[in-house]
């Protein structure tokens, strides 16, 4: 018997790599002399570098960036061991939300010129490939901030250089755009932007009027930020010959999806695409007899480009059966069964949450070995 896990992680209790280690250890105990093969899982979002170093082997990598709001942070990335010469970055290490106090949260200020740091970082090594996951951006700042760091060059209406670290609430005034100073390394590294959203950049289902306000802007700054990514479409478009203001995804992490495609020559996949590539996850599969897999919550949002999906949907495409086990079931939960063989709860109904958390290692055994005991 062969045994694949490739869990994402429970998100506030554990990381992938340790609900790996938990659910084989509820396999050993049903079926001591099982072959198992674990395959931490992420889908392009927070904890991807973790996930992806320990999946695939490399080096867990360290850099000084400028934060959100200016401030200096030190952000990991990684360099994988398989594929050969990628790195992986997350732009919430160096602009995530949770980098600034809720009670400082403004769009406005935010920019990604650390995240722009980050993949100079990488393109320095001299690597073919950079995935890079955009989950949980603090900005609104349409990617300049980025652009910047690598050597991208705006101007204003006047002809002057527009300050470094540019934010959401600046954009209206970069008249111009100059890459001839870019980093040479853009033009021949391949960067997979993993994103998975499909939001346009501006407008009613833009990046500023759906996210805006988590982010901290209060009305009036979601007005303003959304003509700002209006007039940066129309700049783009102008100086670069791209149009990117509609394309599904150029709204994800404050507009930095249209930034990466038109001033990275970036191209945006699915998250959960990348991560499964990247691991080689169909061929570790189609040596299984059974795929275990998981999350903190299953429900119908993990039809959605979510770990449980599309490991469930590769097995099934392998003629593998896949199991999960998750923290909690919410509504939409048995849509999941076009694809699981099964889903199981690890907590009993009514447990408070920090109990729940708290145990979660614990349950996942358990539960491992009760649902392998009864097959």
């Amino acid at each position: 018997m062969n045994i694949v896990i490739a869990p994402d992680s429970f998100k506030e209790a554990l990381p992938a790599r340790e609900v790996c280690a938990a659910i084989a250890r509820g396999v050993r105990r049903a079926w001591p002399n099982t072959q198992i093969d674990m395959i931490p899982m992420a889908d392009g979002g927070e904890g991807t570098v973790e996930t992806l170093i320990e999946a695939c082997g490399g080096t867990l990598m360290e850099t000084l960036v400028c934060g959100p709001l200016g401030a200096p942070v030190t952000a990991r990335w990684g360099l994988l061991g398989h594929p050969e010469h990628t790195a992986v970055v997350e732009m919430a290490a160096a602009s995530g939300l949770g980098l600034v106090p809720p009670d400082r949260r403004n769009p406005m200020l935010t920019t990604t010129y650390g995240t722009g740091e980050l993949i100079l970082a990488a393109l320095e090594t001299g690597v073919d490939t950079i995935m890079l996951g955009i989950g949980g951006s603090a900005t609104n700042d349409g990617g300049a901030g980025a652009a910047q760091a690598v050597g991208v060059r705006f101007y204003d209406g006047e002809g002057g250089i527009c300050p470094p670290r540019l934010a959401g609430g600046y954009l209206n005034q970069v008249a111009r755009i100059d890459i001839s100073q870019r980093h040479p390394r853009i033009a021949l590294t391949q960067i997979k932007v993993a994103c998975d959203v499909d939001n346009p950049l501006c407008g009613p289902h833009g990046a500023a009027a759906v996210y805006g306000s988590q982010k901290g802007a209060t009305p009036e700054q979601i007005a303003t930020l959304d003509a700002n990514l209006a007039h940066w479409a129309e700049l783009i478009h102008r100086e670069m010959g791209r149009t990117v203001s509609d394309i599904p995804g150029a709204g994800a992490a404050g507009g930095l999806g249209a930034g990466l495609m038109a001033l990275f020559d970036a191209k945006l996949a699915s998250g959960i695409e990348l991560v499964m590539e990247a691991v080689r996850l169909a061929e570790r599969i189609a040596a299984a007899d059974l795929v275990i897999t998981g999350e903190g919550r299953i429900d119908r949002q993990s039809m959605m480009g979510k770990v449980i999906s599309g490991v469930a949907r590769t097995a099934k495409d392998a003629g593998v059966p896949a199991i999960a086990l998750v923290g909690s079931i919410g509504e939409g939960a048995e849509a999941t069964l076009e694809i699981l063989d099964s889903y199981h709860c690890i907590n009993p109904p009514g447990m408070p949450q920090h109990q729940a958390l708290a145990r979660t290692a614990e349950a996942l055994e358990a539960a491992t070995w009760d649902v392998l005991a009864k097959r």
